[in-house]
């Protein structure tokens, strides 16, 4: 008997794994159609990739053997390190060699790497966030990191290098020492949260560029990263910084790890908290610029999670409609049963639209710089896009976990992975509200900028464009009047735009379902409420196509 006929006779699916994301999304297919050719075979390999049975294996477990907080050596020396599996560390090694760090810095290898370079890391990231986000996350922050390292050039002209290379390096020394170097982010306070300006952690001038930082970081991100972006007091207003982790001679830079964050998911990546005191940090921009400095970084890495929460969104729908497929009810595919149709089919629609938002904001980043309508875009759509794709993602993932029915309530499952992750995503690097209060101010202080947006979305939206902008100003006026209006207006934005994406990437069908049943319909509590004007099984069977 073979495994087919096995899994059948079971009434199982056969395991998710060794299909190529890339090659059964044709969503994305479209996007990459006129890219160069070693560009389409570079994604094949990675679509490959994230789907095999050994790479499954790395990422169950990074994520079940955690990481382990060393404090203190034998002889009662001082460590502050954070050993991790060596799963860990070979999907880092993989995503490094893949430039999902570096590819935005580098000088480009041919047309498409220099005009879409933002475009074509998104696709790489979104593809390996199907895998792993976990291991992401410092990747972020060390691609982000470079942003900020612009305002200082010769820190920048000496870290650079180091960042820049695609050579894995997990060695416990100075980055002066290492092949490559990582960054992580270290803001968050007890006393403050997301408030930046509530910082406690104060920061004394030694001499030019060069000051000691006295506080208490307690989120902070991949804590064996080379060296830490921070914010610090200087005088009454925060400053940038980087902290090296360690040293020129070898000694830790007087950070104390205290304790690594049990956390509810991403929890391949370690989160610590620190207390330092006399830290050496390096400033980055004006001393009082902080904010603007820092906020580079964190648009950069906003879009990131927006990204990784669409791929990890495609990852665990691709995986409940291909255990649809392989189960039968009452001597029938539970895939083509009407009710589980029509919920995959809605679940569908949002993933789509999560995903072509995210590409054409990774698009307007590559073109603000030449085009004022796209700099708008970037500025307005970044909170939007960031706040919509993790919102809804932890729903779309429960939904999905939900047509699997128990099978997808197990932890041998990479869904239940994409479950206890999803969350992460919606917090880091700014929560919900923060969002929404990003978008207020600007709509409070560039209102012009909305007026580019909304001729945007109005071309592609075609003829229902000028009466849904319509309504956008008027949500736009009702934020600006109340600020716990935000988030209806960031909403609303959120699914015009989306809708208008789909219509342009020639989604028409799609786009339509969309829009009919996100804007122009009643609210809804939960999926599966798709219109029966809307035929679930097309939805279906262009999204996710049935693999071999």
């Amino acid at each position: 008997m073979s495994d087919n006929d096995v899994f059948r006779t079971l009434n199982q699916p056969k395991p998710w794994s060794g299909y190529n994301a890339f090659h059964s999304d044709p969503l994305l297919g479209d996007l990459t159609r006129n890219l160069a050719r070693p560009l389409r075979e570079e994604f094949d390999t990675i679509g490959r990739y994230v789907t095999s049975p050994e790479a499954q294996e790395l990422a169950q477990m990074a994520n079940t053997s955690l990481p382990q907080l060393k404090t203190h050596g034998p002889a009662g020396e001082r460590l502050d390190t954070v050993a991790f599996h060596p799963a860990w560390h070979a999907l880092l090694r993989r995503s490094m060699s893949s430039g999902l760090h570096s590819s935005l810095w580098e000088p480009p290898r041919d047309a498409d790497s220099k005009s879409k370079a933002h475009k074509l890391r998104a696709v790489r990231l979104f593809l390996t966030a199907q895998l792993e986000c976990g291991h992401l996350e410092p990747l972020s922050s060390t691609s982000a990191s470079l942003a900020v390292l612009a305002a200082a050039p010769q820190l920048r002209s000496e870290w650079a290098p180091k960042i820049l290379s695609r050579k894995y390096d997990s060695t416990n020394r100075p980055q002066a020492q290492k092949t490559a170097a990582t960054i992580g982010l270290a803001i968050t306070e007890k006393q403050a949260g997301s408030d930046t300006r509530g910082l406690t952690t104060k920061a004394a001038r030694v001499s030019e560029g060069v000051y000691r930082l006295t506080g208490h970081k307690w989120f902070v991100s991949a804590p064996m990263s080379d060296a830490f972006v921070m914010l610090a007091d200087v005088d009454g207003k925060p400053g940038c910084f980087l902290v090296p982790r360690l040293l020129e001679e070898g000694r830790t830079n007087a950070l104390r790890y205290q304790r690594l964050k049990d956390k509810l998911g991403l929890r391949s990546n370690a989160t610590a908290e620190i207390e330092f005191s006399d830290a050496f940090g390096f400033l980055l921009g004006a001393p009082d610029g902080g904010l603007r400095t820092i906020l580079d970084m964190l648009t950069l890495m906003r879009l990131d999670s927006a990204v990784m929460a669409s791929g990890l969104m495609r990852a665990a729908l691709a995986e409940a409609t291909h255990s649809a497929r392989g189960r039968s009810v009452q001597g029938h595919a539970l895939v083509g049963r009407p009710l589980m149709m029509r919920v995959l089919a809605d679940l569908a629609l949002d993933v789509a639209a999560a995903g072509a938002l995210s590409f054409r904001l990774a698009e307007s980043f590559d073109r603000a710089r030449d085009s004022a309508e796209e700099a708008a875009y970037a500025r307005v759509m970044t909170p939007v896009t960031k706040y919509w794709t993790t919102k809804i993602a932890p729903a779309v993932v429960a939904e999905a976990m939900e047509v699997m029915g128990g099978n997808g309530f197990i932890e041998d499952r990479p869904i239940t992975r994409h479950y206890r992750d999803a969350p992460g995503l919606a917090m880091n690097d700014g929560a919900g509200n923060m969002m929404a209060l990003d978008l207020r101010r600007v709509v409070e202080h560039g209102s012009d900028l909305f007026e580019a947006v909304f001729q945007v979305i109005a071309r592609d939206l075609g003829a229902s464009g000028a009466k849904i902008v319509e309504l956008l100003r008027a949500a736009m006026a009702l934020c600006k009047s109340h600020e716990s209006a935000a988030r209806i207006f960031i909403e609303q934005l959120a699914l015009a735009a989306g809708a208008a994406e789909l219509y342009r990437l020639g989604a028409g069908r799609i786009a339509d379902a969309f829009l009919e049943t996100r804007l122009a319909a009643g609210w809804r509590s939960s999926y599966g409420m798709l219109d029966t004007r809307f035929d679930a099984s097309y939805v279906v069977e262009l999204l996710f196509p049935e693999m071999d």
